[in-house]
């Protein structure tokens, strides 16, 4: 795994208020997503959007994920408040981000992640979320994430590896 990748520690929205209100709201913030992806050349693993903060496992190949990150969450805020009547300061602090080293690690932070949702109990299974990369890395349509780099580390072939991924992410169910 390069050294660029790492996991973004929860992205708070100030005083724990909601970050996404709307699905369109969450829409318009993967759209975003899938643009800084996109422009800063970013492999994704894995995302969660929850109600008040969102995680993200990305891997950069230069030093990009603070700029990145300002982009996304500052145009991001700007819509947000022009939706919502709001002004000001919509996340807490600065990006934090945690090293991700070694393929282990990196299968267990993208199912820290997708369990996100099912460990706050906002829903009984990862899949039920539709606001996660679960589906897409468990057979959806996966067209902005890094499931090539990802699903391997699981299985030699697509179908055998998206398996053992549902089977794995169910494991930390346990």
């Amino acid at each position: 795994m390069p050294l660029g990748s790492s996991h973004t520690s929860p992205l708070v929205g100030v005083n724990g208020c909601s970050i996404y209100r709307t699905s369109v709201d969450r829409r318009d913030y993967l759209a975003l997503l899938r643009d800084v992806v996109d422009r800063f050349d970013w492999l994704l693993y894995a995302y969660c959007l929850m109600g008040n903060h969102v995680h993200l496992l990305v891997e950069t190949t230069w030093p990009t994920l603070s700029t990145g990150m300002q982009r996304l969450h500052g145009i991001y805020a700007q819509r947000f408040n022009r939706r919502h009547g709001r002004y000001g300061h919509l996340f807490q602090g600065r990006v934090g981000s945690e090293h991700v080293g070694r393929d282990e690690h990196l299968l267990a932070a993208a199912r820290y992640v997708v369990l996100n949702p099912v460990e706050a109990f906002l829903c009984r299974q990862p899949g039920d979320w539709p606001w996660s990369s679960y589906r897409a890395t468990a057979g959806g349509d996966a067209r902005f994430l890094a499931v090539d780099r990802l699903l391997p580390l699981l299985g030699r072939d697509r179908t055998s590896a998206r398996q053992r991924y549902r089977h794995f992410i169910a494991e930390g169910l346990r």
